[in-house]
């Protein structure tokens, strides 16, 4: 039965409503005005701009030092957390406090973060920041791997274990090995995440270390220009990149299940 083409009408709508205003953002870096609200013609000269923008150099360079970092211990710590829920410690209750970090107001993890480094007379900087994101990361990371864990075939690890391979020696060349896609997957949306998270950041951040998108919130706040955009425009081809391939290692996940 072939459906009315009025059924599609909403559907369309809403992808118009989200995307439209992303659209116009990017047009709008490619302005050769100087006003961000009338296109003046193609330009890229904005993006030259923030080439030459010290703030934003090294909004960009802590970012990346944060990215990376907590990218890597939420990786390795949320594998080695999906490992044991799933093959040593059930629980439902441990499942939940597992993923909690991830359902929790941004708001309240950063002042919870916050306090708790006021409470260990901890002082703010770069380190506080990868910390922080390591708390959120993990949980991601934690899910997705705990997705392949699940439909992961463990006759193997079974076997490895009867022929006498160490604990140690079975994870590493049996489960690892299985998981590669769902721990990749996990890394590149942590990544995607604390390159884009503001909140947490801006409360266990140092004044004079700030990330990249404290540098953007404290340009926003003299009014929008077109360096913003060709910024906010290089951020989301990131994001986007790295959303798109994190999906495709999970699809390859569900694939190989």
């Amino acid at each position: 039965m072939r459906r009315p083409r009025l059924m599609y009408v909403p559907f369309w709508m809403t992808y118009v409503f989200l995307y439209t205003p992303i659209v116009v953002l990017v047009v709008m870096s490619f302005n050769s005005d100087d006003s961000p609200y009338t296109f003046g013609g193609f330009s890229l000269k904005w993006y030259g701009e923030l080439a030459s923008d010290a703030n934003v150099r090294e909004g960009l360079i802590n970012t990346l030092i944060v990215a990376v970092g907590s990218t890597v211990l939420a990786t390795a710590l949320g594998t080695l957390l999906a490992v044991g829920l799933a093959r040593h410690s059930r629980s439902r209750l441990l499942d939940a406090i597992s993923v909690m970090p991830a359902v929790l107001p941004d708001l309240v993890l950063g002042i919870g973060l916050l306090v708790f480094y006021a409470t260990i007379k901890a002082t703010l900087g770069l380190y506080s920041v990868v910390l922080a994101h390591t708390v959120f990361g993990m949980a991601f990371v934690t899910a997705v791997v705990r997705t392949r864990l699940a439909n992961s075939d463990t006759s193997l690890e079974e076997a490895s274990r009867d022929l006498g391979a160490t604990p140690f020696t079975t994870f590493f060349r049996i489960t690892l090995p299985q998981l590669a896609p769902g721990i990749v997957a996990g890394a590149l949306l942590a990544f995607t995440l604390s390159i884009d998270e503001f909140v947490i950041a801006s409360f266990t951040a140092a004044p004079l270390e700030p990330t990249l998108p404290i540098v953007i919130y404290s340009m926003v706040r003299f009014g929008v220009t077109p360096e913003i955009n060709a910024l906010a425009t290089l951020l989301l081809a990131v994001s986007f990149t790295v959303v798109i391939a994190a999906q495709r290692m999970t699809r390859l996940t569900e694939s190989l299940s």
